[in-house]
This record gives structure tokens, C-alpha cells and sequence, in this order.
């Protein structure tokens, strides 16, 4: 599993991203600064997973990225993850229906911060951790972050 999941965030290594949104670069830093983000502010390991994988599907398709990236991690990692990765645009797209369809719920308030952290993972000279140093991270954790049928 180790290896799958670091295929996956190394396979954003060249992926270039819109300047105007993404400042930053190419995916898998962004990635990795929107994972340490939620590690600083967050003590919530599905948001940590979430927020490390939300753009792995740009590596197949950008537009579509926030589905592929769920389908791809399905049967992997819990559904609540899987869950977050799907509808972590959401708040951008819709907001108004998404907040109205969520409203006091934890998935309301983990898709926030999920957000709030994609949005502040944009710095081009942020210092980032390593892919495998937040895989291993992610691991240790697994119990709160696996999928329980594996």
C-alpha cells in the first residue's frame, strides 16, 4: 500500500498547474503544503489524508480530477476520505448548496478546512516535507484512515 499511495503522489511531480491559481508550481507541491497545513491545524487524520490526496486525479485528468481521485482511492482509503477527495471543490463550485446541504454536520466542517487549507497551499517558496516522510506519516495513522474492509 506504501507504494501505491507514493506512485500516486509522485505521479503530480511534473503536473503544472494554472499560475493565476497556483503560484506554487506543480501539483505534488502544492499537495504537500496543503497536507503540512492540516497537520499544523488540524488533528483530524481523515482531513490529513484528504489534503494530501485531493489532486492525485490531476494526474489522469485535471477537470475531473476531484472524482477520479476518489475513485482511484476507493477501497483504499475510508469512504469519509474518499468522501472529502470527491466534493473538495464543492464549497468553491456551489457553496450556498453545499453549505445548505451539510449544515452542522463534520463533513461541513472537515470539506472547511480542507478548503481553507487548498487555498493556503499556494506559497512557491514554502519549504515542504517529503512524499515519503507524509506517506509514512499517513500509515501510522491507518487504523483512523483505512479503508476497514481491507
Amino acid at each position: 500500500m506504501r507504494n501505491y499511495l507514493l506512485d500516486l503522489l509522485l505521479d503530480l511531480e511534473h503536473i503544472e498547474q494554472n499560475p493565476i491559481y497556483h503560484p506554487e508550481g506543480d501539483a505534488l507541491f502544492h499537495s504537500l503544503q496543503v497536507f503540512q497545513l492540516s497537520l499544523r491545524f488540524s488533528n483530524e487524520s481523515d482531513v490529513w489524508a484528504a489534503s494530501l490526496f485531493h489532486d492525485v486525479g490531476k494526474a489522469i485528468d485535471g477537470p475531473k480530477h476531484a472524482q477520479i481521485g476518489a475513485e482511484i482511492l476507493s477501497g483504499i482509503l475510508n469512504e469519509n476520505i474518499c468522501w472529502l477527495i470527491r466534493h473538495h471543490l464543492d464549497l468553491l463550485m456551489h457553496p450556498q448548496k453545499t453549505n445548505r446541504l451539510f449544515k452542522n454536520t463534520q463533513k461541513l466542517s472537515q470539506l472547511k478546512l480542507l478548503r481553507d487549507f487548498d487555498l493556503k497551499g499556494r506559497d512557491p517558496y514554502c519549504e515542504v516535507c517529503q512524499p515519503e516522510f507524509a506517506v509514512d506519516h499517513l500509515l501510522q495513522h491507518m487504523p483512523r484512515i483505512k479503508n476497514p474492509n481491507l
